[in-house]
């Protein structure tokens, strides 16, 4: 066993080491690949990690911490109706607006707090696949054919993939139900509508702050007025937030207004939303910490904390292989990783087996920040990808992506993973060939 370990070990040094001694960096792809990898490292620091993680962090303490196990069987678990568990999870996606990324700590809550598999499973592909907003800008931007093909796909998706795992792994879903029909009723510590209230008002927060822009040119609707003063918006709601911590969570006023005083003085002489965001969580860790009325306040940072450490390391590394694979491509941004562009686009032409296969594929494993992935697309189409290749992709990618399943793996471990990243992908192929050959 020693001999074993020593030769693992002096063979990943040889690994290492060919690798380091060959590397092309005179090589001009590889070097934009380098600069891609970390291109997009550096623009999913700025703009998805304090905005968008963070406070999903926080939502997904709520709901390990304050929603009892018994509420979360209620409507997920052995004791829920699968009409009303699979309708939940199917269409929550459309009040989380979340990416592939941003769902994982919910999806990881849920879990530990005893969803069954299929519940589950459908909440962590809807939450991304049927973000409103990215419906409407599909509809509007790549045709409205596409929008309601890619609704209706990312709601069917969500029932059968979930199904077919609770089926497939029917003999450990029986344990589970055994074991949680055995559960005691426990009565709720609080009103349900008061940790509702303290939930939906941290997720309107997360909706608001992550706001898209519309489209160059649009400068009126209802979209643009939202996005106009959606900091306006986000702070109502945060005035809401400090009222809920007041009289919900009996968190100290005078703690509760320092630090709302901290945020409010801080977005006035910043130039940047994510400063009094910064401010404002690191405030709301304090006062949670230090807090000794009531020790789930404490619990709902420590646990914050947990799915942190659990989630953030596995998606910088998929972040960074991400982009030197796949490039960076955001906003005004266009960098090639190692794979050309050119092959991916030439790929996906047409409507066959093959090239609905493979923008399955690529879909899968790149990562997509929420709504980029519709101008990605325009210019895929415009560079010759076929319209079922194009909706293949669309069912694949926002739910997918390499970050996303390394931590799944970290979850639900290596097999259902890769089970499940399977049915995405057949899922979408076929999809994507139905909807090539009807339009």
């Amino acid at each position: 066993m020693e001999k074993k370990k020593e030769f693992t070990i002096l063979t990943w040094i040889i690994v290492v080491f060919l690798a380091a001694y060959f590397l092309p960096v005179e090589n001009n792809r590889f070097q934009e690949a380098i600069l891609a990898m970390f291109d997009l490292t550096k623009w999913y620091a700025q703009e998805h990690v304090i905005l968008c993680l963070l406070p999903a962090f926080f939502i997904a303490g709520v709901i390990s911490v304050f929603v009892s196990q018994g509420a979360v069987m209620k409507y997920f678990g052995a004791k829920a109706k699968k009409w009303v568990a699979y309708t939940v999870a199917s269409v929550s996606g459309t009040i989380l607006a979340v990416c592939s990324c941003t769902i994982l700590p919910l999806f990881s809550s849920i879990h530990k707090r005893g969803a069954g598999l299929g519940p589950a499973i459908a909440f962590l592909y809807s939450g991304p696949a049927i973000n409103i907003l990215a419906i409407i800008l599909t509809a509007r931007i790549l045709g409205f054919e596409m929008g309601v093909a890619r609704i209706i796909g990312a709601i069917v998706f969500a029932v059968v993939i979930g199904s077919i795992m609770s089926i497939i792994y029917r003999k450990e879903e029986q344990a589970k139900k055994e074991e949680q029909l055995q559960f005691p009723d426990v009565p709720e510590k609080r009103p349900m509508w008061q940790t509702a209230f303290h939930f939906f008002t941290l997720v309107i927060i997360l909706v608001f702050a992550n706001w898209g822009k519309p489209a160059d040119g649009v400068d009126s609707g209802i979209w643009y007025w939202i996005w106009s003063y959606k900091w306006y918006i986000t702070g109502f709601f945060g005035l809401l937030l400090g009222y809920s911590l007041i009289a919900i969570l009996r968190i100290k006023w005078v703690h509760v207004l320092i630090v709302a005083l901290a945020t409010a003085i801080s977005a006035f002489i910043s130039t940047s939303p994510l400063i009094p965001m910064l401010i404002a969580i690191a405030g709301l860790s304090i006062i949670t910490l230090i807090d000794k009325r009531d020790a789930d306040n404490k619990e709902w940072t420590y646990s914050t904390w947990g799915f942190a450490k659990q989630i953030m390391p596995l998606l910088v590394v998929g972040v960074l292989i991400a982009g030197f694979l796949l490039g960076s491509t955001h906003d005004n941004t266009a960098m090639a990783g190692i794979i050309p562009n050119e092959w991916i686009a030439n790929l996906v032409g047409g409507n066959s087996v093959f090239s609905n296969f493979f923008a399955s594929i690529v879909g899968a494993f790149m990562y997509f920040a929420t709504l980029t992935e519709v101008p990605i697309l325009q210019g895929l189409i415009a560079a010759g990808m076929g319209k079922g290749p194009a909706l293949a992709l669309l069912l694949a990618g926002p739910s997918l992506s390499l970050p996303n399943i390394l931590v799944i793996r970290g979850v639900i471990g290596t097999q259902k993973t890769v089970v499940y990243v399977s049915l995405v992908v057949i899922m979408a192929t076929i999809s994507g060939l139905v909807y090539g050959a009807l339009f």
